[in-house]
């Protein structure tokens, strides 16, 4: 109850802020909150993100020379990959989630009816390894039904969901089912997504865009208490929470905006894990990045 007036508070706070000093230095209202707003929320992100930096994220024992993550009672973690024409990624994907310094953990791979050699390559892999499990779908869904058949089939209250061709760091599936372990209330855990195209303009641009823009508002998202969206590249779900709310809804391309939401309205809390890195591709052309954008809108 205290941190859902608190975060009223701020919300009011992010509001009115702006408005008033508008409304105090001109006539013009919304023109001037037009401008004011974004200027005062970049203020915020900008001095949320440091604050979290300098007196949390730099303490943290983690790096190349970290030890493995130690996860309390050593639950078991379900990582699933919904996949659809996935050829070319999806081998490199699934070595990378089996890789994880956290040993107690299960691949889930659910091919959503895809058209190219991803059915060959999963049931190869799967045939020579033993903690990965692979489901066919007669036809192509979508990611909300091929999540919802995973964490179906899935073992574990811990559910970590990655895209198809997003490779996990070797200890992000630890960090990001952590705090699920510490607080009831936290039905999800969004990670930390890296771009790993960089090698034209408007790659290297979007790099700066998750690690400046992205990852500041997530850092201050947390200090206020609840994230707003979970990232749908790389997500930890508590199974308990997604039951009870239905998991994913089959008709929504933006599945992650939904399932976030839906939670919240549950009174449960999201969370960030900037430890749990995640790389990931992103269009390197105009032309790819207009229908990414256009399909995320």
């Amino acid at each position: 109850m205290i941190n859902r007036i608190v975060s009223f508070f701020i919300l009011c706070l992010v509001l009115c802020i702006p408005l008033c000093v508008a409304y105090f230095h001109s006539g013009e209202l919304m023109m001037r909150f037009v401008f004011f707003w974004p200027f005062f929320m970049s203020i915020m992100w900008i001095v949320g993100g440091v604050y979290f930096w300098v007196y949390r994220e730099r303490h943290w024992p983690w790096g190349e020379n970290a030890p493995a993550p130690q996860l309390k009672d050593n639950p078991s973690i379900s990582i699933i990959i919904p996949c659809f024409n996935e050829e070319k990624n999806v081998e490199e994907t699934i070595h990378a989630a089996l890789a994880q310094r956290y040993e107690n953990i299960e691949v889930i791979a659910v091919n959503d009816g895809s058209t190219d050699k991803t059915r060959a390559i999963l049931d190869r892999m799967a045939a020579q390894i033993p903690h990965l499990r692979v489901i066919h779908l007669a036809q192509n869904q979508g990611k909300a039904i091929a999540l919802k058949t995973g964490a179906a089939a899935a073992k574990s209250e811990y559910l970590v969901c990655i895209d198809g061709d997003a490779l996990l760091d070797r200890d992000a599936a630890a960090y990001i089912v952590e705090p699920m372990l510490y607080n009831p209330r936290v039905g999800a855990v969004t990670g930390n997504p890296r771009i790993r195209t960089r090698s034209t303009l408007v790659g290297k641009i979007q790099v700066g865009e998750y690690s400046s823009i992205i990852g500041l508002i997530k850092r201050t998202q947390r200090i206020y208490g609840n994230v707003f969206t979970v990232s749908g590249v790389i997500a930890a779900f508590r199974r308990s929470a997604l039951a009870e709310v239905g998991y994913w809804s089959d008709d929504m391309i933006t599945e992650d905006i939904d399932i976030s939401w839906k939670l919240q309205l549950n009174q449960w809390t999201i969370f960030y894990e900037p430890r749990a890195l995640c790389w990931i591709l992103m269009p390197e052309t105009l032309k790819g990045l207009w229908k990414q954008r256009l399909r995320w809108a």
